[in-house]
């Protein structure tokens, strides 16, 4: 009787270490998603306030400078589109439409 109870108790034993090995990645990967998921921090939104956005709407400003110059070539190139898009669009979206303190992967997730 005794014979029979040890390769049980050791494959319990067995099971329930390797459940408790795994619970720490479990957790971490909730964490992760909880990360991912919650809105920015209050210290992500005073650095997107007081450096990032300045600095988008700087890059917007440059953008749309260098894209007024640039006009007659693309247009000669017919890439007037693409250019506007890359150059004046996206900082523009950044700087003005994008939420305060979010990632673009956290801003796309809003969406």
């Amino acid at each position: 009787m005794k014979r029979a109870k040890r390769p049980v108790v050791a494959s319990a034993l067995a099971i329930s270490m390797a459940f408790g090995a795994l619970s720490p990645l479990a957790a971490q990967a909730r964490q992760m998603d909880d990360i991912e998921g919650n809105r920015p921090g209050e210290i992500a939104m005073i650095a997107d306030t007081l450096l990032v956005r300045p600095l988008m709407l700087g890059a917007t400003i440059v953008g749309t400078a260098v894209y007024t110059v640039s006009l007659p070539f693309t247009l000669l190139g017919k890439n007037e589109d693409e250019a506007a898009e890359v150059l004046v669009k996206t900082p523009a979206r950044s700087t003005f439409l994008r939420c305060l303190g979010c990632t673009p992967a956290q801003n796309a997730m809003d969406r």
